[in-house]
């Protein structure tokens, strides 16, 4: 008879709901915690910093899977760290995102049919600040939902005034130390939005085009001329040579003459470049510098003169031809068709699937464009920025990603930082009357009469300060001292070269500064110690989402549907340094089911009295008890050592097999019967079951924040899990021969649930059984626990024998004697396992068809043809299984 639970224990677990049910609790608990300021960091704390600050998402977005993902893991240190007693900084906030947040606003007023020139720009900026209070941060309710552990108190904007202030001091320091300076340069282009854009805003897509060749010079074969191809015809209004290769003997005699430009009549060189490929097409290219990123290289080189033939907004102008004034895709037409009606359109291929960047806000196709933009030098800050990595001052996870770090910061070209908006940060430069410039800084005036620079800065000017600027940087802050530099950056691997090469290249910059306002003595020159680059999120089949595919998944649905636990757990445990990771609704149901285990196993252990508590002494303790003790231990070792490593998949699978396989299914069922025993050992259970238990809610409370920290305050009455310590290993040399009995015992049970499955009993019919071999075993004191698990009961009188099932352990090999006569009703089992052959046999020639089909093999993801195999190779198992039981069932 099992023993009766402590009375405080029962009300604990009367506490707790029937069921877990997410949502009832989640906001509830996410606000008391806030509330209680767990999340608050103090930089006047004695306890070692740690920080993190969050990237900042931009303040017209949503929380999509990706967020999710940098999210949970960003909040898993955290909460681990605050737990091992580390000051935590989490420091949150939101990028004011200048294309993005003004392209909503200018939506806005074109609805009312008006434009942001109606208004002017005061009044524009103005009203986009009106949205940003208004609308803007969407995702910080959402970052609630997830349960995010970031101080509040903390928020910060790019365009905050300390922030901003952090923006024109970089820009006067860099524009002092000659880094900064105005050229004209080829850009990406946005005749729609009318700026310049980053590398990172042009997203490169196939599309059927038109590759047309084109004659230039003579109509007479007999005289100089050239064939070239083109797939914009547009441009060539904008020729100024034809290049063609050095060595190419078909051209020899004609470098360094010049053809007719067929359309405006100019003079245009022919030149030798290495860059023509003499094999592709004719050998022969039209160079269009002011449109094209290689022929702009080619017109430095050969000091070609290059008209801009395109105005802001995409139209043909300045050319002096009947074209200007037309949009460009409408001139593509037009040219074509009269250079085709002069009889110089030599070939048309339709269709030409070729690259075509086009801008990700508008969905235009960029348009390289020659234009007067602001740049930052950037080789001594990449340079430097590479040896942060090269001298370990910074440490890339995984070690494989820093080839592509070198790659990219070794070969940087000057960064355009200008953009032709009104949102965002003004550029810090005026002009006289007499065209003379100075830069103001923070603390300065502008000469009276001035006039400020029109433009603002590329949003990643300001996120690339983020680290030091929302801790009050250029100011000698508490929190530079404390917190700077920060510990970890949590990111996608996309996007390693664009933000984190920026924050390198600033942090690394201003590293004497900025070291010396946090107290540092100039011993850091970096923004952060470790980057950890993520993988991307793909659906459960391996392909990358998209809104094209429709296969993305809204984390808000998952969060209503499985709660921010299973969400969290999903994501978490597929994460490895710089590997993707594949999730589905398969996936946040099996989170889901693990969180359902854990409450159901923690009730059950309240309702037995399991409280935590100090460990009764090693020697009075079961093997049983040592075994999941010692396992607990190594399970925590191998746990810590992940968290570590950012091997967060590593930990989480490690800390779900112990807690489903080893703790729920192994130890809580041995647990049942110590607790039948005297007294004494049901006490000692329950401070063993409460304590192992404590551990497990206390591991697992960084990922799965809110039913751990229910089940936690059940289970021990503490104030909160959020501030519990952190689990230590005993130091306790593991009892081996307590580890290799249960081993054995686990061994034993599973082969008799194996042979009672085969014989088709039910899970909790019991059948009489002699167990033979125990005592030599070592396992006649577990004799108990093997009955209990195996549904076996003693043998009586006339007991005889049907079956015998021979199990070899570590020593020897236990025979377990079964009665299973008039246990099995032989016509019914017969009937069951017909119909489960049939079942097989149907999978096994599903899945062998699947593995035969060479279409099939060519496209699918190896992923999911390794599923299939498996699939195959149970099914094959089954049939091979379930023929052998009704081969048997016939001699009966």
């Amino acid at each position: 008879m099992t023993s009766a639970a402590p009375d405080n224990t029962r009300n604990r677990a009367d506490a707790l709901p029937k069921s877990w049910n997410p949502g009832e609790v989640e906001a509830d608990l996410y606000e008391r915690w806030v509330a209680a300021g767990y999340f608050a960091a103090d930089p006047q704390s004695s306890a070692p910093g740690y920080s993190i600050v969050l990237p900042p998402p931009n303040v017209t977005g949503t929380l999509h899977m990706g967020h999710a993902l940098d999210h949970t893991l960003m909040d898993t240190l955290a909460r681990r760290k605050r737990m091992q007693g580390y000051e935590v900084l989490w420091l949150p906030g939101m990028d004011h995102a200048g294309i993005a947040t003004q392209s909503v606003v200018e939506k806005q007023l074109a609805a009312d049919g008006k434009t942001k020139e109606d208004l002017g720009r005061d009044l524009f900026v103005q009203k986009v600040w009106d949205w940003k209070r208004e609308s803007g941060g969407a995702i910080q309710g959402q970052m609630r939902a997830l349960g995010d552990g970031v101080d509040w108190s903390r928020d910060r904007f790019t365009m905050d005034e300390g922030l901003s202030r952090a923006v024109q001091t970089m820009f006067k320091r860099l524009y002092d130390a000659g880094l900064i300076y105005r050229a004209e340069r080829l850009v990406n282009w946005s005749p729609e939005l009318r700026t310049a854009i980053s590398d990172i805003e042009v997203k490169h897509d196939e599309v059927a085009g038109e590759l047309v060749s084109l004659r230039y010079g003579s109509l007479d074969d007999a005289e100089p001329h050239v064939i070239v191809a083109t797939t914009r015809v547009e441009t060539m209004l904008g020729d100024t040579a034809v290049a063609v290769h050095p060595d190419d003997p078909r051209y020899k005699d004609l470098i360094g003459t010049t053809l007719e430009h067929p359309i405006t009549g100019r003079q245009i060189p022919i030149v030798a470049d290495s860059y023509v490929d003499p094999e592709f097409g004719s050998g022969a290219v039209k160079i269009t510098p002011a449109h094209d990123p290689n022929d702009f290289d080619m017109g430095l080189r050969h000091n070609l003169p290059m008209p801009t033939i395109m105005d802001e907004r995409g139209r043909i102008a300045d050319t002096g031809t009947e074209f200007d004034g037309m949009d460009r895709f409408e001139a593509r037409v037009k040219v074509r068709e009269r250079l085709a009606s002069e009889g110089r359109v030599v070939a048309e291929k339709r269709p030409y699937l070729h690259s075509v960047g086009h801008s990700e806000r508008s969905g235009e196709p960029i348009e390289p464009r020659l234009s007067m933009q602001w740049w930052v030098k950037v080789e001594t800050l990449a340079e430097a920025a590479g040896d942060a990595v090269r001298n370990g001052n910074t440490v890339i996870h995984p070690a494989s990603q820093e080839p592509r770090w070198f790659d990219w910061v070794d070969d940087m070209h000057d960064w355009c930082i200008s953009r032709q908006l009104w949102w965002g940060h003004r550029i810090p430069i005026w002009y006289g009357p007499e065209g003379e410039s100075v830069c103001v800084g923070p603390d300065e005036d502008a000469p009276e009469g001035w006039v400020q620079d029109p433009d603002v800065l590329d949003t990643w000017f300001s996120s690339g300060l983020w680290p030091f600027s929302t801790m009050g940087w250029p100011d000698a802050t508490p929190e530079l001292a404390k917190f700077y530099p920060t510990s970890v950056l949590v990111t996608g691997y996309d996007i390693l070269f664009f933000w984190v090469a920026r924050m390198m290249m600033f942090g690394t910059f201003v590293a004497d500064d900025a070291a010396v306002a946090a107290g540092k003595d100039g011993q850091y020159q970096v923004p952060f110690e470790d980057v950890f680059l993520h993988g991307l999120i793909r659906d459960q089949y391996g392909k990358k989402m998209s809104k094209s595919r429709g296969n993305g998944i809204d984390p808000l649905d998952w969060i209503r549907d499985y709660g921010a636990d299973a969400l969290r757990f999903t994501l978490a445990r597929g994460a490895q340094p710089g590997g993707d990771l594949s999730v589905g609704e398969p996936h946040a149901l099996a989170s889901r089911s693990f969180v359902t285990k854990l409450f159901n196993a923690t009730k059950f252990a309240l309702m037995n009295g399991a409280r935590s508590g100090d460990l009764p002494a090693r020697d009075t303790l079961t093997d049983t008890d040592r075994w999941i003790i010692d396992r607990l231990d190594e399970v925590l070792l191998e746990v810590d050592a992940a968290f570590d490593a950012y091997e967060f998949g590593k930990a989480c699978e490690a800390l779900y097999h112990f807690a489903w396989d080893e703790l729920c299914d192994w130890y809580l069922e041995l647990s049942k019967v110590q607790f039948t025993e005297s007294e004494a050992r049901a006490e000692s259970t329950r401070v063993v079951l409460g304590t192992v238990l404590d551990s497990v809610l206390r591991l697992l409370h960084p990922v799965i924040p809110f039913v751990t920290e229910t089940l936690w305050q059940a289970l021990t009455g503490g104030e909160s899990v959020v501030i519990a310590q952190w689990p230590r290993p005993a130091g306790v040399p593991a009892d081996t021969g307590s580890a290799q009995r249960i081993a054995d015992l686990q061994r034993l049970v599973t082969e008799i649930r194996r042979f009672r499955s085969d014989q088709g009993l039910g899970d909790k019919q019991k059948v009489a059984a002699r167990v033979l071999g125990l005592d030599t075993a070592g396992l006649s004191h577990l004799h108990p626990e093997v009955a209990n698990l195996g549904r076996l009961t003693e043998p009586g009188a006339n007991f005889a024998a049907t079956a015998s099932v021979e199990v070899r352990l570590s020593t020897t090999t236990v025979t377990v004697e079964v009665d299973t006569s008039g246990s099995v009703d032989l016509v019914a089992e017969r009937r069951r396992l017909e119909k489960d052959l049939a079942a097989a046999r149907k999978e096994l020639a599903g899945t062998e068809a699947k593995l035969g089909n060479d279409a099939f093999l060519a496209k699918a993801p190896e992923q999911v043809v390794d599923k299939i195999r498996s699939r195959r190779d149970v099914a094959a198992a089954e049939v091979d299984r379930i023929g052998a039981r009704l081969s048997e069932l016939s001699d009966k």
